[in-house]
C-alpha cells in the first residue's frame, strides 16, 4: 500500500476512535451549559421528620417544587459529619450528618434527581478537619501513628499543628469549642484517600454505573497555594490536577466547581492550571450588586469572552457566604427583579442560594464571636404566611441572639405560600424568567456580546445561538429611561418586559425604573 494512503486510513480510523470521545464532550458540555443550580443549605431547607433541622427526604419532598421553579440541578452544602452546624470541617468524610439521615435516604435522593432528569452536586472541603477527626484525634503528639503525616505540624513531635487562621479553638453558635486543623496536601497519603472518599461519592454502590453517585463536586476555597503561606505551594500541579484526571478517569461527565480563594478573581487561572470545570463570577455579582453599567459590562466582557471552549462561570447574586441580596442597601422588589433579568439572561450559568427566589433577607451579625453570626444568612426556607409551619427548619430556635434577631417574620410578604398566588412576585418573577431562559437557546447556550446604547442608565446586551439573536435591555436606575441601540436588525419580537422597536435600522424602547425588555432580533 501506498504510503499517503496507509496515512490517510490510520488518520480515518483514529477519527473514528476519537468520534465518540469528542460526541460526549461536546454533548456534556451543551448539557452543563443547560444547567440551572439550586444552592441548598439543607439544613435550613425542609425538614421531614419534626427535628427542626431539614434534611436529606426533605429535599427529596421538596423536588417537584424545585421543576416546578425552574431549576435542575442540585448543589448541597456538606452532607458528611462535622463538629459544626454547616458541616465543612470534616470529623469524618465518609459518614453522613445523622440530622440530614442515613446513607439510603442518600442513594434516594440522588436516584429521584437523575430520575428526573435533575443533576446533584455535593459540596466538599479536603483542605481542614475538625478537631475530632482521627486524623487530629490519633495523630496529635504520636509521630508514630498511621495519621502522623495527613495533617501539618510545626514541630516532629506532632504537638504545634496548623491551625485554621492561626486560632487554635472557635466558639460554635451552642457554647462548644472546636479545633480546625490544615491538612498536609503534600502527603501520598492524603492525596490516595482524597481520591478515594470522592470515589465513594461518585459510586457508593460501586457497580460503575455512577447512578447512585453525585454528577459534580464544588470545592470549597480551593487553594493552590494553601492559605498564601508557601507552605504547602503548586497545588494545582501536584495536588487538584492529578486528582481531577484520575476521578475523570473513572466517570468522564463529571463536573468540578471550583470557589475561587479570592473573590476579586475572574478565575481564568482554575481553568488553565487548575483544570475545573466551573467557576464563580464573584466580579458580576458585585458589579451587578451596585448596578453600575460601566462595571457591569467591564465584568461581563471579563467573565464570558475569555474562557476556555467547555469552561463556563456560574452567576449569582447570593450564596452561603454573603449578604442576601435583598439586604443589600436601597434594594426594592422592582429593583431586585432587574438584577434578576441580569442574573438569568446575560449568559454562564445561573445558581439561586435557596430562599432568593422569595427575597429573603439577611446577613452576617456580631452579636459575640461565634459562628453563630453567620446564622442570618442561613435562616429556614419561609415557606409559609406564618412563621413557621410544617417542614420548617428553624434549627437554631431559642439559640440565643441569632434567634432573637433572625429576619424571617409572620406575615411579611417574604414567604413562597404568599407569593405563589401573587403574580408580581419575585417567586414568578424568577420563574417566568427561567421558562424564558430554558425556551430559547440563545439565552441558554448563546454566546454574550455588549450593545452600545446611549443612556448610561440602560444596560443592553445580545445572545447568539444558531441563528437565534435575543437583545435585551434592563434599566439599572429608578426614572423611567429610553434609548436607541444600534443592532444591525430589520425587525425585533418581544418575548418579555417592555415592547422594543426598530427606528432608522436602530432598535428604541422604553423603560420603566427598573424595567427590562428581551427580543429576538433579525
Amino acid at each position: 500500500m501506498q504510503k499517503p494512503k496507509l496515512l490517510s486510513l490510520l488518520r480515518l480510523q483514529l477519527l473514528l476512535l476519537l468520534l465518540p470521545l469528542l460526541l460526549l464532550f461536546f454533548t456534556e458540555n451543551a448539557r452543563a451549559q443547560n444547567e440551572v443550580f439550586y444552592h441548598v443549605f439543607q439544613r435550613s431547607f425542609f425538614d421531614s421528620d419534626g427535628d427542626s433541622h431539614g434534611d436529606l427526604k426533605g429535599i427529596e419532598q421538596k423536588l417537584d417544587y424545585l421543576q416546578d421553579l425552574g431549576v435542575n440541578t442540585i448543589l448541597l452544602t456538606p452532607l458528611y459529619q462535622s463538629d459544626f452546624y454547616h458541616n465543612y470541617f470534616a470529623s469524618d468524610f465518609e459518614k453522613i450528618d445523622p440530622e440530614y439521615g442515613r446513607m439510603d435516604d442518600y442513594i434516594e435522593l440522588v436516584k429521584q434527581v437523575h430520575k428526573r432528569g435533575m443533576k446533584i452536586y455535593q459540596d466538599v472541603e479536603m483542605q481542614y478537619v475538625a478537631g475530632t477527626h482521627p486524623w487530629f484525634s490519633q495523630g496529635f503528639g504520636n509521630p508514630k501513628s498511621k495519621f502522623s503525616d495527613y495533617l501539618v505540624y510545626e514541630d516532629l513531635a506532632n504537638k504545634k499543628p496548623w491551625y485554621f487562621w492561626g486560632i487554635e479553638e472557635f466558639a460554635t453558635y451552642d457554647g462548644r469549642k472546636e479545633k480546625i486543623i490544615t491538612v498536609n496536601m503534600a502527603s501520598k497519603n492524603v492525596k490516595a484517600y482524597t481520591q478515594k472518599v470522592l470515589e465513594f461519592w461518585m459510586d457508593p454502590n460501586k457497580d460503575g454505573k455512577f447512578d447512585d453517585g453525585v454528577d459534580g463536586f464544588r470545592l470549597d476555597h480551593m487553594m493552590d497555594d494553601l492559605d498564601n503561606a508557601k507552605k504547602l505551594p503548586n497545588l494545582f500541579e501536584t495536588f487538584w490536577t492529578p486528582l481531577f484526571a484520575n476521578l475523570k478517569a473513572k466517570n468522564p461527565k463529571l463536573k468540578l466547581l471550583a470557589e475561587q480563594a479570592k473573590w476579586a478573581s475572574f478565575g481564568h487561572d482554575y481553568f488553565e492550571k487548575g483544570n475545573v470545570d466551573f467557576v464563580f463570577a464573584f466580579r458580576l455579582k458585585f458589579a451587578i450588586t451596585k448596578f453600575d453599567k460601566s462595571e457591569i459590562e467591564k465584568a461581563a466582557d471579563s467573565t464570558f469572552l475569555y474562557n476556555p471552549t467547555a469552561k463556563n462561570q456560574i452567576v449569582f447574586l447570593e450564596n452561603h457566604d454573603t449578604k442576601r441580596f435583598a439586604s443589600e442597601p436601597g434594594m426594592t422588589s422592582e429593583k431586585t427583579k432587574a438584577a434578576i433579568a441580569i442574573q438569568l439572561l446575560i449568559g454562564g450559568i445561573p445558581s439561586l442560594y435557596y430562599g432568593q427566589e422569595i427575597g429573603m433577607k439577611g446577613e452576617q451579625r456580631e452579636l459575640g464571636s461565634s459562628d453563630g453570626n453567620d446564622i442570618g444568612i442561613r435562616e429556614a426556607f419561609d415557606w409559609y404566611k406564618e412563621e413557621s409551619g410544617k417542614g420548617t427548619a428553624n434549627w437554631y430556635k431559642n439559640s440565643g441572639p441569632w434567634w432573637e434577631n433572625r429576619f424571617n417574620r409572620s406575615n411579611d410578604g417574604i414567604s413562597l405560600e404568599e407569593q405563589k398566588t401573587d403574580a408580581n412576585s419575585l417567586w414568578n418573577h424568577y420563574r417566568k424568567l427561567l421558562k424564558l431562559r430554558a425556551e430559547n437557546k440563545a439565552l441558554t447556550y448563546g454566546s454574550y456580546s455588549k450593545v452600545t446604547n446611549g443612556n448610561p442608565e440602560i444596560l443592553s446586551f445580545a445572545r447568539s445561538f444558531e441563528g437565534q439573536k435575543v437583545l435585551v435591555f434592563v434599566n439599572l436606575s429608578d426614572k423611567k429611561q429610553a434609548t436607541l441601540a444600534s443592532v444591525d436588525t430589520r425587525s425585533v419580537q418581544n418575548l418579555a418586559g417592555e415592547n422594543a422597536s426598530v427606528e432608522n435600522g436602530r432598535v428604541a424602547v422604553v423603560l420603566p425604573a427598573y424595567g427590562f425588555s428581551v427580543s429576538v432580533f433579525r
